[in-house]
């Protein structure tokens, strides 16, 4: 059983971190984060989470939805060296935040979200990361969804009722060739092409790493329509979803009903 659990995990280093920092730039990421961005609607002084959050693109798209106006944006992610990368970006938001509005917040949301008060947050966003919610059962000797279920859930309770959680997943068993092959557009025209060569070399790399270990159960890469059965067994409704990231994953929309849903209903 120790030997099935034993596993190499990078979440936490620097190097994979910045990995996925540096898509940024690429075509399949940029696509994502525009068809993600696309669902967002932050209003003025409302809270919202940028789940498993990386360098904060998407809190900067929810910074800049609202122009400025949302009450505060909090970026929540394992690897400590986004600490970093939230002080440079509050340096570049227009217009300037105050520090306590968008701030970083270390944790491993595997565990929960018991930092967060119930219906304290009125959006969450998260790009690319429920995914990764790990859990291993010992009696059972295996990995499970447990963390998973619980995390879709733990989202639901933080949220106020009415408010909306958008997130990308990728699909079953992704290309991540594919998303290689289509970073490697970036490079056309550019005068140093060898940056998008090595993003797009990175981005393969712990892209064989990432769909190894959920082969093994420990990640999940779900059916959008399990996705589906799971968001609607912890509360959710009016699930929407499309495909973008070069067709290897989902983005998808739902929203925990309101006071008025539920008389009506």
């Amino acid at each position: 059983m120790a030997l099935f659990r034993r596993t190499v995990n990078y979440w936490p280093d620097n190097k994979c971190a910045k990995a996925f920092w540096s898509q940024h730039e690429l075509p399949p990421y940029r696509k994502l984060l525009a068809d993600t961005t696309s669902q967002l609607d932050p209003k003025a002084g409302e809270c919202w989470l940028d789940l498993g959050c990386g360098r904060g693109m998407l809190t900067r798209a929810v910074w800049e939805k609202s122009n400025g106006t949302v009450g505060k944006v909090i970026g929540l992610d394992c690897a400590a060296a986004n600490d970093r990368a939230y002080d440079k970006l509050r340096a570049t938001l227009s217009p300037p935040p105050r520090q306590d509005q968008v701030r970083f917040m270390a944790a491993d949301f595997s565990n929960g979200l018991s930092d967060f008060a119930n219906a304290s947050i009125h959006g969450i966003v998260s790009g690319l990361a429920f995914s990764y919610a790990e859990s291993y059962s010992e009696p059972l000797g295996r990995w499970t969804t447990a963390a998973y279920d619980r995390l879709l859930k733990e989202t639901f309770r933080i949220l106020v009722p009415g408010g909306k959680l958008v997130f990308s997943v990728n699909v079953p068993e992704p290309a991540w060739g594919m998303v290689a092959i289509d970073a490697l557009k970036g490079a056309l025209g550019t005068r140093r092409p060898h940056r998008y060569l090595l993003k797009a070399w990175r981005i393969w790399r712990y892209g064989g790493w990432l769909k190894r270990e959920a082969r093994r159960g420990r990640f999940h890469y779900l059916p959008l329509e399990t996705i589906r059965t799971k968001l609607l067994e912890a509360g959710f409704r009016d699930i929407n979803a499309e495909v973008s990231y070069s067709g290897q994953a989902y983005v998808i929309s739902c929203r925990k009903p309101s006071a008025a849903d539920r008389k009506a209903a």
